[in-house]
C-alpha cells in the first residue's frame, strides 16, 4: 500500500494450513502501561469506541479501497476468510481450511453458519462471484492488482478466472504460478466476500455497504461524508474478533493535531497517530495511555533509474551507494523524530516473518563520511556531477524536517548541493512519479498490504509493477520473486527473497532510511488499547468505563 500523506491505514496463529506465520519483532519497544491482558469483560459492552480517521477516497467497496481512510472502516464491517492477529499471525475466519498440495492450486473450504448484516448466507460464490467482479479490467478497481497471479486474469480486457464453485461451502483457485503467501495475502480487503445486493447498485452499495464483519453501519446515513462514520456491533458476527464494547464512532480528521487535542480534552478516546509537533511530550501527556512499537512501515528515498548520472550503470551505482553512505540515520531518528522510527537495516519491517539486520550488503546504510566522498569521487572520474541534488516531499505531510535534515547530512558528507522540493500535495507528487517527470530522487515508503516479505519487495521494485516509481528493472530480481513464490513454505521462500535484497543493495533502486512506529495515545476512560502489526488498533478488544 502506498504511504500517503494523511495517517496510514494500515495495510495487515499461525494458519491452519501452510505458511505458518511466527513474528520477529525488534529495534523498537512498546511503551504503553495498560495492559491488553486486563479484562476486557468489565467495561460498559454496550459503550461506543470513538477514534480518529479520515474521509475514505471512494465508496466503501472493498476491492477498491486501497488506501487508510476507508481501510479502517472496510476492516471493522467484513470479514475475510483469514484475519491477522496482533502480530500479524494468520487466524482463519469464514475458511475453515486453505490446502494446496503444488502452491498453484488451492482448495478453500468454508465455515458454515456466517451471514451477511442482511441476513444472506456467505458462500463460496459470495467470494468467486467477488473476486471475478474485482478482477474485471473495466470494474477498474484500485485492488484489482492482487489478482494478477490468478489463472485468466487479463490487465488489458475483461475476462473469468479461473475459479470453481464446488458447493455452497467449497471452492477452488487456480494460479498462474505458484505462491508459497498466497493464505497470507487472503486477510487483505480486495479478498472479502460481497453479498448479492451489491450487484444490483453498486454504487448505493458503496454508501451503504453490507458486510459479515465485527461491525456494521448504524443506520443507512451513518457516513456523514467529511465527518465522520458510526458503527454498531453485528451480533450475528461469527468470528474470532468479536467485540466487547457497543461500536466505533470513527471522526474524520485533516490534521493530527486536531485529533490530539481532542484526546486531550476528553473528546476522543483513541489517537493512532501522534502529530510531529507532540513528540516531545506525548509520554509526558499521556503517561499512561501511550504506545510507541513497530509497525509494518518501509520509508525509504527513490532516486529514479531515467535520471542522468543514477542509471543502473557502474556511475550510478556508485552515486547511489554514496548517497546512502552519506545519510545519519542514527542522528535524524533520534533528533528529529525522538525515537519514533527505527533506523532501517533491510527494505521491508522488523514485524514481518522473515525479517533480517543483517542482509548481505546492509552495511551500506551505515553513515560512513570517508566512504562515501569516495565512492562520489570514483563516479565523477566517470562523470562529473554538477547541479542541486533534490529530494521531493508531499508538503501536506509531515516531512519538510526530516527531508531537509537528509539532504544536509547529504551535502555536508559530500560536498554537493542538495536540498528538498516541495510539492503542495500529495497526489501532484503521485502524479509526476507516475508520468515519470522527476528530476531528482523523491520520499517514497510501502505499508502493508498483508504481512509478507513478497508484499514489500515485488510491488515496488518487480518490472513494470505499478508501485515502481523508480522504474527499475533486473531480471535477476524478477527470477527471485517467481523462484520465491514456487517454494513450498513461506519459510523457504524467505530465504530467495532475502537473495532478492542482497541485490537490492548493490543496486538501491531505492535507499532505505527507516521504520515507522506506530504512536498512539488514548483516554483514561478506555482500556485494553492494543497496536496490531499494522499500526490500526485492535478495536474490537477496547472496552470503555
Amino acid at each position: 500500500m502506498k504511504i500517503t500523506g494523511k495517517r496510514l491505514r494500515p495495510l495487515f496463529g499461525a494458519i491452519a494450513i501452510v505458511g505458518a506465520a511466527s513474528v520477529v519483532l525488534a529495534g523498537c519497544s512498546s511503551s504503553s502501561s495498560t495492559s491488553p491482558t486486563k479484562s476486557a469483560a468489565a467495561g460498559d459492552k454496550t459503550a461506543i469506541i470513538s477514534t480518529n480517521g479520515s474521509e475514505p477516497q471512494n465508496p466503501l467497496i472493498p476491492s477498491n479501497t486501497t488506501e487508510t481512510g476507508g481501510g479502517k472502516i472496510v476492516t471493522s464491517i467484513f470479514e475475510g476468510l483469514v484475519s491477522y492477529d496482533a502480530k500479524g499471525g494468520t487466524v482463519n475466519e469464514v475458511a475453515k481450511s486453505i490446502k494446496s498440495t503444488d502452491q498453484q492450486n488451492w482448495d478453500i473450504t468454508l465455515n458454515s453458519g456466517w451471514k451477511f448484516t442482511d441476513g444472506t448466507a456467505v458462500t463460496a460464490e459470495s467470494f468467486t462471484k467477488a473476486w471475478n467482479w474485482a478482477a474485471q479490467f473495466s470494474n477498474a478497481q484500485s485492488g484489482g492488482y492482487f489478482y494478477s497471479n490468478f489463472k485468466g486474469f487479463s490487465a488489458t480486457k475483461d475476462s473469468d478466472l479461473d475459479l470453481t464453485v464446488v458447493s455452497p461451502t467449497e471452492f477452488k483457485v487456480a494460479l498462474s504460478a505458484p505462491q508459497a503467501d498466497f493464505p497470507l495475502s487472503l486477510g487483505y480487503s480486495a479478498f472479502y466476500p460481497l453479498p448479492d445486493s451489491f450487484y444490483k447498485d453498486t454504487k448505493a452499495f458503496g454508501e451503504d455497504p453490507i458486510g459479515n464483519g465485527p461491525y456494521k453501519l448504524a443506520n443507512a446515513t451513518a457516513w456523514t461524508h467529511n465527518t465522520g462514520i458510526n458503527l454498531v456491533t453485528n451480533s450475528d458476527y461469527q468470528g474470532k474478533r468479536k467485540p466487547v464494547n457497543g461500536g466505533l464512532n470513527i471522526k474524520f480528521y485533516t490534521t493530527t493535531e486536531a485529533a490530539y487535542a481532542d484526546v486531550q480534552s476528553g473528546n476522543l478516546d483513541i489517537l493512532d497517530a501522534v502529530p510531529a509537533a507532540d513528540f516531545a511530550n506525548y509520554k509526558s501527556d499521556f503517561p499512561n495511555t501511550n504506545a510507541n512499537q513497530a509497525a509494518a512501515i518501509f520509508q525509504s528515498m527513490t532516486i529514479p533509474g531515467y535520471l542522468a548520472h543514477f542509471k543502473e550503470d557502474k556511475e550510478g551505482k556508485l552515486r547511489r551507494q554514496a548517497i546512502s553512505l552519506a545519510i545519519n540515520r542514527a542522528q535524524v531518528t533520534k533528533v528529529i523524530f525522538q525515537g519514533t522510527r527505527t533506523p532501517a537495516k533491510d527494505f521491508t519491517s522488523p514485524t514481518i516473518d522473515g525479517y533480517s539486520a543483517n542482509v548481505k550488503g546492509s552495511d551500506v546504510l551505515d553513515y560512513n563520511k570517508k566512504e562515501a566522498k569516495k565512492l562520489w569521487a570514483e563516479a565523477d572520474a566517470i562523470s562529473p556531477y554538477t547541479g542541486t541534488f533534490t529530494i521531493s516531499y508531499n508538503a501536506d505531510g509531515d516531512h519538510k524536517t526530516w527531508v531537509d535534515a537528509v539532504a544536509n547530512s547529504i551535502s555536508n558528507t559530500l560536498g554537493i548541493k542538495a536540498q528538498g522540493k516541495s510539492y503542495p500535495i500529495f497526489s501532484a507528487l503521485l502524479a509526476d512519479e507516475s508520468a515519470h517527470k522527476m528530476t531528482g530522487a523523491f520520499r517514497s515508503g510501502w505499508q502493508a498490504d498483508y504481512p509478507s516479505l513478497y508484499d514489500f519487495l515485488a510491488p515496488l521494485y518487480g518490472t513494470g509493477q505499478g508501485s515502481n516509481y523508480g522504474q527499475y528493472s533486473s531480471k535477476e530480481f524478477d527470477d527471485y520473486m517467481t523462484e520465491g513464490s514456487a517454494k513450498s513454505t513461506v519459510a523457504e521462500a524467505n530465504k530467495v527473497y532475502q537473495k532478492a535484497q542482497a541485490l537490492l543493495f548493490k543496486d538501491l533502486p531505492a535507499i532505505p532510511l527507516w521504520y515507522s512506529n506506530v504512536t498512539g495515545v488514548w483516554s483514561t476512560k478506555v482500556n485494553n488499547v492494543q497496536f496490531g502489526w499494522d499500526s490500526v488498533p485492535l478495536y474490537y478488544e477496547v472496552s470503555k468505563n
